[in-house]
C-alpha cells in the first residue's frame, strides 16, 4: 500500500507536505545563510544554512501553514515574498492581522477547512504553543501548531507542534487529537541575554510529550541551520536513543532536501 504523505524537510522549520492531492508548506524560510536577525528584547541569531530547496524549485503550493510571522527563523524576507504565491495562508490571529491579504487567523483549538476541486478537504485545527517561559507571551508573541485531518488517514492527524516549550497547553494535544505523524519543533532555543531560559523544546521535553501523544511516527525539525538552536542532532539522537521503545522506535530522521514517504 503506498504511503499517504510525502514530506520534504527543507531546513529549520520549513517542510513541504504533499498529501491527498495537496501541497502544503510550513514556515517559509528561504533566505541564504549568513544574515543575522533580531527577535526583540536584545535577542538575535545568525542563519547558518540556506534552504535545501530554493523557492523557485518548489513548485506550486496550495497553502502555507505559518506557526508565527514575527520571527525571522520562521518567516524570513524571502519567505514573505513567497507568501502571495500560495493559495492560502493560515496563521495566528495576530499574524493574520499583520499579513493581511486574506490570511486566515486561528486561535488555539479553532478550525478552518482547506477545500479544492477534485481532492478531499483538509481540516486544519490550531493547537496551543507557548514560545518561552511562563508570562513570556507579551514578549515572544503568539504562536500556534496545526493538526491536519483528511479522509483515509490510518493512524491519526498530521500534527505540526510549532515553536513551543513543554507546558500544559501543548500537553492537551494528547487528550484531544489522535496523532499519526508528528513534526516536532526542537532545538532547545536559548539566548545569551536571557541565560538558561528556553524558548523551544529540548529533546528531553520531546520524549515526555511524545510519550503522551504517542504518534505512529515522529519527525524532528527546527534543530539545525541557526546559531540559537542549542541542541544539535547528535544531542537529540542520544536523548531519543535512551528513551522507552514506544518513543524511540517512532522517531524518523529525514534527509534534508529529499522527499520521504511516510504514513499518517
Amino acid at each position: 500500500m503506498p504511503a499517504e504523505v510525502r514530506v520534504t524537510h527543507i531546513g529549520g522549520p520549513t517542510v513541504l507536505i504533499e498529501a491527498a492531492g495537496w501541497r502544503l508548506l510550513t514556515d517559509p524560510t528561504f533566505d541564504p545563510a549568513g544574515r543575522s536577525y533580531a527577535f526583540g528584547w536584545g535577542t538575535s541569531s545568525r542563519k547558518l544554512a540556506g534552504p535545501a530547496v530554493p523557492p523557485d524549485a518548489l513548485g506550486p503550493v496550495d497553502a502555507v501553514l505559518l506557526t508565527h510571522d514575527h520571527h525571522g527563523d520562521n518567516l524570513d524576507e524571502a519567505g514573505r515574498r513567497f507568501l502571495p504565491s500560495a493559495g492560502t495562508v493560515v496563521t495566528t490571529v495576530s499574524g493574520a492581522g499583520r499579513l493581511g491579504g486574506g490570511a486566515r487567523g486561528l486561535a488555539p483549538w479553532a478550525t478552518t477547512t482547506l477545500r479544492g476541486d477534485g481532492r478531499p478537504s483538509i481540516e486544519v485545527t490550531a493547537t496551543p504553543c507557548r514560545h518561552g517561559p511562563p508570562l513570556s507571551g507579551p514578549i515572544v508573541g503568539d504562536v500556534v501548531g496545526f493538526a491536519l485531518r483528511w479522509p483515509g488517514q490510518r493512524h491519526g492527524a498530521l500534527w505540526i507542534s510549532g515553536d513551543t516549550v513543554l507546558y500544559g497547553g501543548v500537553r492537551q494535544v494528547a487528550g484531544r487529537i489522535p496523532v499519526g505523524l508528528a513534526l516536532v519543533h526542537l532545538g532547545g532555543v536559548r539566548f545569551p541575554v536571557t541565560g538558561p531560559l528556553r524558548y523551544t523544546m529540548t529533546a528531553r521535553d520531546a520524549v515526555e510529550l511524545l510519550g503522551a501523544v504517542r504518534p505512529h511516527t515522529a519527525v524532528p525539525v527546527h534543530y539545525e541551520g541557526w546559531r540559537h538552536f542549542q541542541q544539535p542532532r547528535s544531542v537529540i539522537e542520544a536523548e531519543f536513543a535512551a528513551a522507552a521503545p514506544e518513543v524511540r522506535d517512532r522517531i524518523r530522521w529525514l534527509p534534508i532536501g529529499a522527499p520521504t514517504e511516510l504514513e499518517t
